[in-house]
């Protein structure tokens, strides 16, 4: 932690803004997105498919709309993209802890996505511009800042949910809405050292996404990356929905089942929080994306192989009177999948968000940003679809081939990433030889 606290000092005020910024936004977040769907069970009396609907339009306004988020960015400024997501979200997250209709709680959960859509693309591309040459590291720093934020959101939200639903709401709406003026008054309004942007230069947003849809090179890594992003949901919804069943079969119970999620968490954060400045920095100083992205990958592919021995595990302990043998077929297999998603994460994550600039040439990087968290959400969506299916099978046989799938998409999104690398498209294509006029002798 102590290096992590030096490097970050060592960076400019702007770009620690915004790794509190990341934090807070994720704690926020994740205080209140957990227990949503309990409160509009439970308290408001929603039906369960509306629920999934309320849900549903996050999801889909903030995915959907990446590209025009970073479009705006693009034409207003990263800053004013940044406050007015922020803002929106300050909205949205107050009307969701008080309204009790569809319509309005329909209205609210568009509204916190489509604010995601705005400061995400705009926060890394500002990062990016303000970090320089530094990128890698900067985007290390942020991915342990995004962690701290996801442990303690989830623990914040559960101590005030003792009091009320209400109170959550409020606390996250205000954590918001501070964050909003603290960027008015504290972020530059363009990044400090950061070139001539497209809305400086007169550029048109239009021209900026021409630019990104034929920039074949990012095209082909975002995609081949974004069955990453699957793997690493899987966190959120596969590996909790099999330590909760695992649970059950052991005899432990359901809610013994939520405490050994809630570990699954812990272990997921901590992983990211004490190790990634360090395996960043050695890293880096041993290879490059070409190397980084591909073994990332290939961690995230294996991850998902100690999920095989949860069945035998769960024999073993269910035929057992032994409570160490149930704690260890309920925790083990997942502890150890997240552990490795992690490592994976930390691999390649600062290499892939430094790749994205690079390849966009620092221009239009909203946008590229935009358009790469797209193809990303466009995989979580659909690989979920499937994944939830396989899950809805009862048997170990449909289980263990969710697992062995989502294995050969790591090992597909390595191969991939893998060749890229050998063709050596990690770097922009190269331009054309200027032309040096001759005088005549």
């Amino acid at each position: 932690m102590i290096t992590t606290w030096n490097r970050l000092a060592s960076f400019d005020p702007a770009v620690r803004l915004l790794m509190v910024n990341q934090l807070t936004i994720n704690a926020a977040f994740f205080m209140l997105m957990p227990y949503l769907a309990f409160h509009l069970t439970d308290s408001v009396g929603v039906a369960v498919w509306a629920v999934g609907l309320i849900l549903g339009a996050r999801n889909l306004c903030q995915q959907g709309m990446f590209l025009v988020g970073a479009g705006l960015a693009e034409r207003f400024g990263y800053k004013s993209a940044i406050m007015a997501g922020c803002g929106l979200r300050t909205i949205g997250f107050a009307a969701l802890g008080f309204a009790d209709s569809l319509v309005v709680l329909l209205l609210a959960s568009a509204l916190t996505g489509f604010a995601g859509a705005l400061f995400n693309p705009a926060v890394r591309a500002y990062l990016a511009a303000s970090a320089g040459e530094r990128r890698v590291e900067a985007f290390a720093l942020f991915n342990v800042f995004y962690q701290v934020g996801s442990l303690i959101g989830p623990l914040l939200g559960m101590a005030l949910l003792a009091v009320d639903f209400t109170v959550v709401a409020t606390v996250a709406a205000i954590l918001f809405a501070a964050l909003t003026v603290w960027q008015w008054r504290a972020l530059p309004t363009t990044a400090p050292g950061a070139e001539d942007t497209d809305r400086e230069t007169g550029r048109g947003v239009i021209a900026g996404i021409v630019d990104v849809f034929r920039n074949g090179r990012f095209l082909l890594i975002a995609v081949a990356m974004s069955g990453t992003y699957l793997l690493n949901f899987q966190v959120y919804l596969s590996i909790p929905l099999a330590t909760q069943d695992a649970a059950v079969e052991v005899g432990l119970g359901a809610d013994q089942g939520r405490y050994a999620v809630a570990f699954l968490f812990l272990v997921t954060a901590l992983v990211t929080i004490v190790g990634q400045v360090r395996v960043a920095a050695w890293i880096k100083e041993r290879w490059g994306a070409d190397q980084a992205l591909p073994a990332g990958a290939f961690i995230m592919a294996t991850a998902f192989l100690p999920m095989l021995a949860a069945p035998t595990l769960i024999e073993a302990a269910s035929g057992s009177e032994s409570w160490v043998a149930a704690l260890v077929a309920v925790t083990a297999p997942g502890a150890l999948t997240v552990a490795l998603l992690g490592l994976g994460t930390m691999v390649a994550y600062p290499f892939e968000m430094d790749t994205v600039v690079r390849l966009a040439g620092r221009r239009s990087v909203a946008l590229h940003y935009g358009l790469y968290n797209t193809c990303s959400g466009a995989a979580i969506i659909l690989g979920n679809l499937l994944v939830g299916a396989g899950l809805d099978v009862p048997s170990p046989e449909a289980r263990s081939t969710v697992w062995l799938s989502l294995a050969l998409v790591g090992a597909v999104c390595a191969t991939a990433t893998a060749l890229i690398g050998r063709a050596g498209w990690y770097s922009p294509r190269p331009g054309p030889e200027p032309v040096v006029e001759r005088r005549p002798v």
